[in-house]
């Protein structure tokens, strides 16, 4: 495993990355709309992904909220970039057996492979393996 990120959705995205960039004296990195992304749409104007880097090399991943309103302790997500396809697979496979799967193992629009599980104990892990 590369790394874990922790990444957390909120209402008005951009404003809280700004804020939190501020207040954590990080900077702002990659960010991505919605707009133009079909699946995305009617959310224009909002982020689908942004990261706030800090020196050391740790990074903080946001989004804003698409849907349902997230509960407050559960806005959080882990996390955990792989290094192979193998890897992944893996972890997903493990998680999901006595988890929730909320986005299937798939390859996706920024080259990576990508599910979502939550798993017994509650806990929602984002795996991700970028080409």
């Amino acid at each position: 495993m590369k790394r874990i990120i922790p990444h957390i959705t909120i209402e008005n995205c951009k404003e809280a990355i700004e804020y939190y960039a501020e207040v954590l004296n990080g900077e702002i990195g990659h960010t991505q709309l919605a707009d133009g992304i079909e699946m995305f749409k009617g959310h224009e104007g909002k982020y689908i992904h942004a990261e706030l880097h800090f020196p050391n090399g740790f990074a903080i991943y946001f989004n804003d909220v698409f849907g349902n309103e997230p509960i407050y302790g559960n806005n959080i997500e882990i996390g955990l970039e792989f290094e192979s396809d193998e890897e992944i697979k893996q972890v997903y496979d493990a998680i999901s057996k006595e988890g929730v799967v909320k986005m299937e193992l798939q390859q996706t629009f920024w080259n990576a492979t990508y599910g979502k599980v939550q798993d017994k104990y509650g806990v929602t892990w984002e795996l991700n393996y970028r080409k």
